[in-house]
């Protein structure tokens, strides 16, 4: 629902003088025509918006706060045009701007809070938006849409919360999971070097040593024969040179 509402305000021209009436008149066109031109601007914004046009909407309200920055109409309605875009964030800064106005009424709040509370809830904004909606219920106590839309705001919060617990729950069982999958592999190695008997590791060491000792036997053996053969060789020429006397 949007609320163009403009505060009346007793004339400025109620009180001047005769004679000052014309100077006051010429004054007050240029503002009262600014004012005109913005509320004409609203206007046609609220027929847009309610047409669901709510774009184009946005571009007319923008026009009308370059006339009147602070306006209430104004920032309130485009945070609507926002709202109704999706564009949530951007709704959520003009409702914000929209509480900023001077002579706020109690009525004009609680539909401020009650639009920005919705706004934080689309966002998931679930704790921001109870808050809105418990401050649009401190000016209005007896506004059930905005009484309903606290308690589902509520349950979505502890949903959220509940979601949160779950998920946190799964990445810690998880981290469990894999230090228990890396103690088992460590403790599956380590029994795997424990399996392997120090007695057969002694054995092939020792038959490793028996093969090369063997070799190394034989080895020797060839060349003690070796030796022997050429010790006979020297020998046997030595007694054949030797010079009889």
């Amino acid at each position: 629902m949007i609320a163009s509402i403009f505060q009346t305000r007793p004339s400025a021209l109620h009180g001047c003088y005769r004679f000052r009436l014309l100077a006051c008149v010429f004054l007050l066109a240029p503002a009262l025509s600014f004012a005109q031109s913005e509320r004409k601007l609203i206007r046609e914004g609220n027929k847009l918006y309610e047409s669901k046009k709510f774009s184009d909407a946005e571009v007319v309200y923008r026009k009308s706060l370059e006339k009147n920055k602070g306006s209430f109409a104004g920032n309130y309605d485009l945070g609507n045009a926002y709202y109704k875009q999706q564009k949530f964030d951007e709704a959520q800064s003009q409702f914000q701007k929209s509480l900023e106005s001077k002579d706020l009424s109690k009525a004009d709040k609680s539909k401020i809070y009650h639009n920005l509370g919705n706004t934080l809830l689309e966002a998931k904004k679930y704790p921001e938006s109870i808050e809105a909606y418990k401050h649009a219920l401190r000016m209005n106590s007896k506004d059930n849409d905005t009484r309903y839309n606290l308690a589902y705001a509520q349950q979505m919060l502890q949903q959220q919360q509940q979601q949160q617990k779950q998920d946190q729950n799964k990445d810690d069982k998880k981290d469990q999971d894999k230090k228990k999958q890396d103690q088992q592999s460590k403790q599956q190695k380590e029994k795997e070097d424990k399996k392997q008997d120090p007695q057969q590791a002694k054995d092939r060491r020792q038959n490793i040593s028996k093969e090369d000792a063997e070799k190394m036997l034989q080895a020797l053996n060839n060349d003690e024969k070796n030796t022997q053969k050429k010790l006979v060789k020297k020998e046997t020429t030595r007694i054949q040179i030797e010079k009889q006397w």
